[in-house]
């Protein structure tokens, strides 16, 4: 049984023998560094990177859902993206326009 599983997943036609496969599993990389710089200060971060990054999740999260045959791996991968640069522009956003950190630099 689990061998058929193996073998449906090794034959699919998004599967580990095509491109379809692996873009989207090294695209996991650019999510990966996307979580890592959580930790960066917010300063750091870059709207037009993060813009890109979140309209390329949201577009082609659709379109692997439009595709036959659906390639799950691309969704996924797409919806990291664009949660991942969510994440990012609204932690700019609100170190940009909602933090008290200049009113209190000013008051002093």
């Amino acid at each position: 049984m689990a061998a058929s599983k193996v073998q449906a997943f090794w034959n699919h036609p998004a599967g580990p023998k095509t491109i379809h496969f692996w873009a989207p599993t090294f695209k996991w990389g650019i999510s990966i560094a996307n979580i890592a710089d959580f930790s960066k200060p917010p300063e750091n971060i870059s709207y037009p990177q993060q813009i890109a990054v979140t309209c390329t999740g949201l577009i082609w999260s659709r379109y692997s859902m439009v595709i036959t045959p659906k390639n799950w791996n691309l969704f996924s991968v797409n919806v990291a993206m664009a949660g991942t640069g969510l994440t990012q522009l609204s932690r700019k956003i609100t170190h940009d326009y909602f933090s008290n950190t200049d009113a209190a630099v000013q008051k002093e």
